[in-house]
């Protein structure tokens, strides 16, 4: 699988509702270093107010110019490509040349691959390492990890703040439907799917739809569907994270053998998605969700 990583709407606005609230108080600036933060590998001391920050991750990156610390990154790895003018190097978040990244003097890497950290301490470097999200709550959580390990904790609770209220006026904007609406997540062309045990699960059960996948018999949160399951489940909804990946669109959907008279297929409900915002967990989020609830509600 390429690396990317039901219920009533009464349920839905309650999970929404939960995530808005007042960020915590508190700013963040050159006077409140030294700063602990705790990252998946653990508890992270950073001495002073980082100004040469290397990320590998593109989540990561996105993250850190949202909260007003891409004038402190020096270096990005290869995959990250937004906002525009980041950066961008040769360096790999999944396996990352140790001796290159040191060539930048860092004084903050941040990481979005486990093993990745262990290498990078060794040299005395502080490493933050962010794992994938499996929930909305996550992803905010590490705006605020970051914000506080750079400087910003107030621009990166402000930029949460807006986050959760956006999400929350598209969900309001869901409506109530007689029968609920099924909806299938394509990873790749191998039929990689997700469960609503993931973050993007999640994003598909605030939009009001019901995940395929969640019935498969497998014991993952990424299982392989077949071409047969997903024709038998007949889902009313595609949506296509592999357009560019796997140059994936409803036309070559419709080709499938068996699909062309699925419900999605025949009343229009393959959805291309761009594959870097589906992908990643950053603040092109409310822009995923927005694309979601419009593309399966009008």
């Amino acid at each position: 699988m390429r690396r990317r990583f039901a219920g009533s709407l009464g349920f839905v606005a309650l999970v929404a509702a939960s995530f808005v609230g007042a960020p915590p108080g508190g700013a963040a600036g050159s006077d409140d270093f030294p700063v602990i933060v705790k990252a998946d590998n653990g508890k992270v001391e950073i001495e002073e107010r980082p100004e040469r920050i290397v990320s590998l991750s593109a989540s990561a990156t996105e993250i850190l110019f949202a909260i007003g610390a891409g004038d402190q990154v020096v270096a990005v790895d290869e995959q990250s490509d937004y906002p525009a003018g980041v950066p961008t190097t040769d360096l790999s978040g999944y396996e990352p040349n140790i001796e290159a990244i040191a060539g930048y003097e860092p004084d903050l890497v941040v990481v979005g691959s486990p093993g990745v950290a262990e290498p990078l301490e060794r040299l005395d470097i502080p490493v933050i390492e962010d794992d994938a999200p499996t929930r909305l709550k996550g992803a905010y959580r590490q705006f605020r990890r970051l914000g506080k390990a750079t400087g910003h904790r107030d621009e990166a609770d402000d930029a949460v703040a807006g986050m959760k209220q956006e999400i929350a006026d598209l969900v309001e904007g869901v409506p109530d439907r007689d029968a609920p609406a099924t909806a299938y997540w394509e990873l790749d062309d191998t039929y990689y799917s997700v469960t609503s045990e993931t973050f993007i699960g999640q994003v598909l059960t605030l939009a009001g739809l019901t995940n395929i996948a969640d019935e498969a018999d497998d014991t993952t949160d990424y299982p392989q569907l077949t071409s047969e399951f997903i024709v038998s489940a007949d889902p009313d909804f595609i949506l296509l994270a592999d357009t560019e990946c796997c140059g994936q669109s409803a036309e070559t959907v419709a080709d499938r053998p068996g699909w062309a008279d699925l419900t999605a297929v025949r009343d229009g409900g393959v959805v291309e998605l761009d594959d870097d915002v589906a992908s990643r967990w950053g603040p092109r989020v409310v822009e995923l969700f927005e694309v979601i609830v419009e593309s399966t509600t009008t």
